[in-house]
């Protein structure tokens, strides 16, 4: 038999055989991922002090706190995540995605540089640095093995 015959003999069957098609391809459509997202990079960039043999209570009260501040007051911010490590502090800036990454690490530098004279001498000159986001890994791996088997003999 043909398909034809068969939908003119059975025509519940072939509505509901039709029915079930476009609801299975309602249901594949709902759940297909978007792929193409459009090509946006935010505007993030990162400062990055080292001080030398410092705790990061010391690191926090003496660099990233003055640089928090001064930061906090820049047009556009929409976040501000600091670390303070021992011997070093970090500071990323992420800004509105209307506002253009160049304008925007000129001035944290400018920022930076008003407030290098509060900073203690021994720490080094604080790095700004525009943050690649597709620079990020994706995929982290870690391996491992054991040397020796239990019963064998190591190789002489």
């Amino acid at each position: 038999m043909k398909l034809s015959e068969i939908s003119i003999q059975r025509p519940v069957f072939a509505t509901v055989m039709s029915l079930s098609i476009i609801l299975f391809g309602v249901i594949a459509f709902t759940r297909l991922p978007v792929r193409e997202y459009p090509d946006i990079d935010p505007p993030v960039v990162s400062i990055t002090t080292f001080y030398r043999g410092a705790s990061p209570s010391v690191v926090e009260t003496e660099i990233t706190d003055i640089l928090e501040e001064q930061l906090a007051t820049l047009e556009g911010v929409k976040t501000i995540q600091s670390s303070s490590l021992e011997q070093g502090s970090s500071i990323t800036v992420e800004f509105e995605l209307s506002r253009n990454v160049e304008e925007a690490a000129n001035d944290v530098r400018d920022k930076v540089s008003r407030v290098r004279g509060q900073l203690p001498n021994e720490a080094d000159d604080p790095i700004v640095a525009k943050v690649d986001v597709n620079a990020q890994p994706i995929f982290w791996i870690a391996l491992s093995s054991v040397s020796l088997l239990r019963g064998s003999r190591p190789l002489s």
